[in-house]
């Protein structure tokens, strides 16, 4: 027969062995049964001295970091520590109260040994010392820390977008590749994520003290109770014995809870840390001043009359022996001290005076989408800016997001210059499924919150079923994302500010410079042209042909034309090619409504004022006429599926624009100037 070996003995045990997953599962639900079961005194002893080899580990752990992400599951263990410690306590508290009659070792021999020999057999002191160990866990390190994790939590979270836009501009620079930025971009998620978890965390830390409070004032006074009224025992007699107990056991807890707390506080504290903790400390209490300094104090206090001499002379000699070792044998890896930054008393103020072109705020339950490799909304986001840089040659100012707590946890809001453009609900675990779904597709029946479409929440699950019968179906991510570019298409005009529109005029090509010299400033204004630009973005019209804008602009001034919507109107027909071009319908011909000849007598008759400003003045009841005529007719061409542009003269082109923009913002109005001669046209309607 084959002799059996060690290794062959291991694999077999390992077959019987649990997953490392299911091990911690079935150990979170045997401390969760500890709760409600009686434990056995040799169990409860193997506990405790568990929970205080653990705190002891935990602490450990913290104080030979690096930097507080390599000890993401600390949140996790803070919470499983916190889950034992109050699983004996309970299980204690069973064995105190039912057999604290027998003697100390009622609750077994760990709570008897601290109940005696860290009490010295003396139950007042016992109470004071568990009194002292709980006010400074809970007063002093675990709010300590807690705070520390909030703030972290904070400003982790508003330094992600800045952070997010470094990383990218490293990347666009060539200074990292794409692998370092991913890398990057996931220790940022894992640092916002850990901070988050940690100022939840700390609140576990923090209810187990004042859990272990009331239970120790509970375990008093049920004990005397138990003890005199059901056991017989005298008062003093009950009071020695479960008060000792008590205390013990409350001792057992706190000791465990202050070395974790002291765990978390270390960890929190580590932001700006580099190395160890004591390689840390060592470095920067261990300068030759600092310490020469110290021993000269200690000397001083040496010779002073009533404190004692040797300490201090020994600590004096102590710190000036590792001032002199530190000045001859300096730290030659030790890097120098940056220079303080300048104090800039008007930093806050002009900071708060500043306002966020485009911002996106989100509640606490989104926060996901904006940072990691996971989330998709930064890319997104990048991706609207280089279509719009493309599409209409208007490079979209940078889009801010930050957290916003007055949300609900899955609300979103988008700012324009601060005001509510647009604001919305999402599901970041769910898809979006648009259109009529029907009943047989489970999910949260809603409204798309960009073009207000029917829609439903479904769950990844039910995502292949719907794209197979050709529902579309969208991320979280992508909701906002499209919702975004909607705001941003309707506000275009308000994001063109004069110092873009400078930018955009002194990045021209240099052969193209000499027209800006003779147009501006001696033919019209910067301001001007940004209003001229304004117009053409406020109907989606691309500036980016800058050269023939500025030319129609200098064409336009050279005539005399001094109204910013003459000169539009102008620049609009010198972009004929291109206005024909975006209306052109997938059959490849313009789709036009044209206005009646009775309309075009009524709108230029209405027309008042001066030449340089008319104003448009007619009749409600006709305006309401026209405007149901022009429903009527879209509403026709819409049904046999064409996207109809409304055909004018270019008199009254862009007070029409004005009507019809309030009613049917999506349908375009153009003069007839602005159709290209060598476009198809086809009139599929009249108004």
């Amino acid at each position: 027969m084959a002799a059996i070996t060690f290794p062959a003995i291991f694999d077999r045990l390992q077959r019987y062995v649990p997953a490392k997953d299911v091990g911690l599962a079935v150990g979170v639900v045997v401390l969760l049964s500890v709760l409600v079961l009686p434990l056995p005194r040799v169990m409860l002893d193997v506990g405790l001295a568990l929970s205080i080899t653990a705190s002891v580990l935990v602490l450990m752990v913290a104080m030979f970091l690096s930097k507080p992400l390599e000890f993401t599951s600390f949140p996790t263990l803070l919470l499983l520590t916190t889950l034992l410690r109050l699983s004996l306590n309970v299980a204690t508290t069973r064995l105190i109260l039912q057999h604290g009659s027998e003697g100390m070792l009622a609750a077994g021999h760990v709570v008897a040994a601290f109940g005696g020999l860290l009490m010295g057999g003396d139950v007042l002191i016992g109470v004071i010392l568990f009194a002292i160990l709980l006010v400074i866990n809970f007063m002093v390190i675990t709010k300590g820390s807690g705070r520390i994790a909030e703030v972290a939590a904070r400003f982790s979270l508003d330094a992600m977008p800045g952070k997010q836009m470094a990383i990218d501009a490293d990347l666009s620079a060539g200074l990292i590749e794409e692998k370092v930025a991913r890398k990057r971009r996931r220790e940022l998620e894992e640092e916002s994520a850990f901070y988050g978890a940690m100022d939840g965390a700390a609140k576990f830390v923090r209810g187990d003290a004042i859990a272990a409070l009331i239970i120790t004032v509970i375990n008093i006074v049920g004990g005397l109770a138990i003890g005199v009224l059901r056991h017989g025992m005298s008062f003093t007699s009950a009071a020695a014995t479960f008060t000792t107990l008590t205390v013990g056991d409350g001792l057992v807890s706190q000791i465990p809870a202050l070395l974790v707390s002291t765990a978390a506080g270390i960890v929190v504290t580590k932001g700006g840390m580099e190395g160890s903790t004591e390689a840390t400390i060592i470095r920067q209490l261990g300068g030759s001043k600092p310490l020469a300094l110290a021993a000269g104090a200690a000397g001083v206090l040496a010779i002073m009359p009533g404190l004692p001499f040797i300490p201090f002379i020994a600590l004096a000699g102590l710190f000036g022996g590792a001032s002199w070792l530190r000045w001859n044998l300096p730290d030659q890896g030790a890097e120098p001290a940056p220079p303080p930054a300048p104090v800039a008393s008007e930093l806050p103020i002009a900071e708060s005076l500043r306002i966020d072109m485009i911002r996106i705020e989100l509640g606490y339950g989104l926060l996901g989408l904006a940072g990691g490799e996971s989330a998709r909304l930064t890319d997104q986001i990048k991706g609207l800016r280089r279509s719009i840089a493309a599409e209409l040659g208007f490079i979209l100012p940078a889009v801010r997001i930050q957290d916003n707590m007055e949300l609900g946890a899955e609300e979103y809001c988008i700012r324009i210059k601060e005001i509510v453009a647009g604001r919305g609900q999402l599901r970041p675990t769910k898809y979006l499924a648009m259109g009529e779904t029907g009943p047989d597709l489970p999910g949260e029946r809603t409204l798309e919150p960009a073009f207000g479409l029917a829609a439903t929440w479904i769950d990844a699950l039910e995502k292949d079923a719907a794209g197979m019968r050709g529902i579309t179906v969208v991320d979280a991510s992508s909701v906002l994302a499209t919702h975004l570019t909607e705001v941003v298409k309707q506000n275009l005009a308000e994001l063109l500010s004069f110092a873009e529109t400078q930018k955009l005029i002194d990045d021209l090509p240099r052969e193209h410079q000499k027209l800006v010299t003779e147009l501006i400033p001696s033919m019209i204004s910067v301001g001007s042209v940004q209003r001229v630009l304004q117009g053409l973005l406020a109907e989606l019209v691309s500036i980016r042909d800058l050269p023939t804008i500025l030319e129609g602009i200098q064409e336009a001034s050279g005539g005399q034309i001094r109204a910013i919507p003459s000169i539009i109107g102008h620049v609009r027909s010198r972009l004929a090619r291109q206005l024909s071009d975006a209306h052109v319908g997938p059959a490849g011909y313009i789709p036009l409504i044209t206005l009646s000849p009775d309309w075009e007598g009524a709108f230029a008759e209405s027309l008042v004022g001066p030449a340089e400003d008319r104003q448009l003045s007619i009749a409600p009841s006709k305006l309401s006429d026209f405007v149901v005529r022009l429903r009527n007719a879209c509403e026709t061409a819409a049904n046999a599926g064409e996207n109809p542009v409304l055909l004018t003269s270019g008199a009254i082109r862009h007070h029409i624009r004005a009507v019809v923009e309030r009613v049917r913002p999506g349908t375009a109005v153009l003069a007839q100037a602005e159709i290209h001669p060598r476009a198809r046209i086809r009139t599929i309607g009249t108004v």
